[in-house]
């Protein structure tokens, strides 16, 4: 998940509400918010936006059952949560701190290194690998071929 509202906040229901109460709350905001209902502001258009995107995530059971496990896992501490290896993240080792995004997500850089080099090359250059940038450098460092 990005950064995005919660979606029990944005349709403005309990996490534990029925299926059929989060419907119907979908449908009365959508009401409210739809950009032909009259006004069609821009903010009604962007909470019509955030409306469909948070039900779109938990409107079926399933779907719900996937989200509430993304959502379990975002709000464990950084220090609870494991790395693909079953190792223990923790944000005070830099070297240790996993990616919370892309394909690699839950991922430490040395774990990438081994894996896709390339992509950390690419990381290194990309506005989204800013944070993780000394970390990339250094492991690219380690795993380059000696210079003859």
């Amino acid at each position: 998940m990005t950064h995005e509202r919660d979606a029990y906040e944005v349709l403005e229901v309990h996490p534990r509400a029925h299926q059929q109460v989060i419907q119907a709350a979908y449908r009365v905001l959508a009401a409210l918010y739809h950009p032909d209902r009259g006004e069609g502001s821009v903010t009604d258009s962007r909470r019509m936006t955030e409306l469909n995107t948070a039900y779109a995530r938990i409107r079926t059971a399933d779907l719900r059952q996937l989200y509430d496990r993304e959502r379990k896992l975002q709000r464990q501490p950084i220090a609870a949560q494991r790395t693909p290896d079953g190792a223990s993240a923790r944000d005070d080792d830099p070297a240790r701190r996993p990616l919370d995004f892309g394909r690699y997500q839950g991922w430490t850089v040395a774990q990438i290194a081994r894996r896709d080099p390339d992509y950390l090359r690419w990381l290194s250059r990309h506005s989204a690998g800013a944070r993780f940038r000394t970390e990339i450098e250094a492991e690219l460092r380690r795993s380059a071929p000696p210079k003859a």
